[in-house]
């Protein structure tokens, strides 16, 4: 492993010394770029496309979409695009708004009558713009959705009863439940499901063939990538996550090929086969900075990110105007990319989705090559970062051990801590006996609960956690009974108390 670390780094310094004397064309010199990162970072499989002028000028699978039986990614992989579903449910919205169903700054209520906030003035005046750029003052609150049982129209209906970080419109904070939000309110007006309408006004005009919004469809295709994660640093195929309830927010699934004419309608100011499928007006208002992002920012790693648009980030890279989003999923990170000015339009597929940085570091490079700049190992810079997040991991393990109290027991014995425990918000969590100890069950997601001390619990990470971490405490009331458990569920906020029932 040495020994190809030192061939890639000697390979990649060749190319930098001469990259800046070829075509802007040529991509050629990216291809063991790619190769040694996703040797470096554990990466099966990778998909890459590049457009420009509106024609396809590199186009290549890298990897294994399928790492047991050795198949190949190519270009017509299909993988979860995750989060750059968003910008899909922003453009669905502009082309209501240009019909007269919609308007980007009417209250949202005044389309959905039983939407409601946390607090009355958010109730009252957040627009349909709000729902798309992260100004709800809500923080993410996942948990609500991810891995649970629970529809799209219980998804809004719990917004009400979740506590936000901050005032309305005063700071941008990455969410997912104001796009399920944004993906409801069409539904609702058209009488039809958001997949439906996203396949029949966007799919199927841009020639998207291979795409589709389930995970349970991609399967079903002839070229599909399995999703990949990291046990003891080892690749290993993990489950795929089925996210139909929040579709609007992350579950489209595409090629790269698919993907790139999605990128050229957008670069194409929402034109395709001469046919205007969303006015010029609403894709600049999509593409301007509606937020902006201040240390937030770092979403996207080493790329200068001036703002949030509506489902998009607004910044540049290296001078160049640059419209970008990512996404992940479980097993599955992507990033989507265009230069408006430059009609350069870059996606990034890949199988692995544990410390996997590649999809932003092979848009960098890709787009070094393509305007002729002297390319930057950006390879390098995330070293440096994964640095400092291992060690920022590595001192919060060593505070929780100098924290913890040796020699205390729980209050009560461990079968008269478990319960079911219920929020407005969160619905049910189950603490059960496992054995001599504990286990956390919220719907499909399992952790295992390991005694701190006093009636302190931490969760004890596994694959089947999922976004379940942090300490568990249970509470007594003034008879000595156990009737709370304060859990971290939302890391923005103090640990929400779920009250005991029967």
């Amino acid at each position: 492993m040495k020994i190809q670390r030192l061939l890639a780094s000697a390979l990649l310094a060749t190319l930098t010394a001469t990259a800046a004397a070829q075509p802007a064309t040529d991509l050629s010199s990216v291809d063991p770029v790619v190769t040694s990162m996703m040797a470096e970072w554990k990466v099966p499989g990778l998909a890459l496309g590049v457009i420009k002028d509106g024609k396809v000028i590199y186009a290549k699978g890298y990897g294994f979409r399928d790492v047991e039986a050795k198949l190949p990614v190519t270009p017509r992989t299909i993988m979860a695009i995750g989060s750059n579903s968003k910008s899909f449910a922003v453009v669905l919205l502009g082309m209501m708004i240009d019909e007269k169903k919609l308007a980007w700054d009417n209250p949202v209520r005044s389309y959905l009558p039983d939407f409601q906030m946390h607090d009355d003035y958010a109730t009252k005046h957040l627009t349909v713009r709000d729902l798309v750029n992260h100004r709800s003052g809500l923080p993410r609150h996942d948990v609500v959705w991810y891995g649970r049982k629970v529809t799209r129209k219980e998804i809004v209906d719990r917004i009400r009863y979740l506590e936000p970080t901050t005032t309305f419109r005063n700071y941008w904070q990455y969410q997912n439940l104001m796009f399920v939000t944004a993906g409801y309110l069409p539904e609702r007006l058209a009488g039809r499901s958001w997949e439906d309408l996203v396949r029949d006004r966007i799919f199927t005009p841009l020639g998207m063939t291979r795409a589709n919004a389930s995970v349970l469809d991609s399967p079903k295709s002839d070229d599909f990538a399995y999703p990949y994660g990291i046990e003891d640093g080892n690749v290993v195929r993990i489950p795929f996550r089925n996210i139909d309830h929040v579709a609007p927010a992350g579950s489209i699934n595409a090629s790269v090929e698919d993907m790139l004419k999605y990128i050229q309608f957008r670069i194409d100011s929402g034109r395709v086969g001469g046919k205007q499928l969303l006015t010029t007006a609403q894709v600049a208002e999509m593409e301007q900075p509606q937020m902006a992002m201040g240390a937030a920012a770092a979403l996207w790693s080493g790329v200068d990110v001036a703002g949030y648009g509506l489902g998009v980030g607004v910044g540049f890279h290296r001078g160049h105007r640059l419209i970008i989003h990512g996404g992940g999923i479980d097993g599955f990170i992507s990033q989507m990319s265009w230069l408006p000015n430059e009609r350069v339009g870059v996606m990034v597929l890949t199988n692995q989705g544990q410390n996997n940085p590649i999809p932003t570091l092979v848009v960098q490079s890709v787009y070094d090559r393509i305007l002729g700049l002297t390319p930057i190992d950006w390879a390098a810079r995330q070293r440096e970062l994964d640095k400092v997040a291992a060690k920022a991991r590595a001192d919060a393990a060593a505070k929780r051990v100098a924290d913890r109290k040796p020699g205390t027991t729980p209050s009560h014995p461990v079968s008269a801590l478990a319960g079911r425990f219920h929020h407005p918000g969160y619905g049910t969590v189950v603490v059960q006996t496992a054995g001599a100890g504990l286990e956390l069950v919220v719907d499909v997601m399992r952790a295992a609960l390991e005694h701190y001390h006093y009636n302190v619990f931490s969760v004890r990470p596994g694959s089947q956690a999922g976004m379940l971490q942090g300490m568990v405490t249970f509470l007594t009331n003034t008879k000595g009974e156990v009737d709370r458990v304060s859990i971290p569920l939302e890391p923005a906020l103090p640990p929400i108390v779920l009250e005991r029932r029967p």
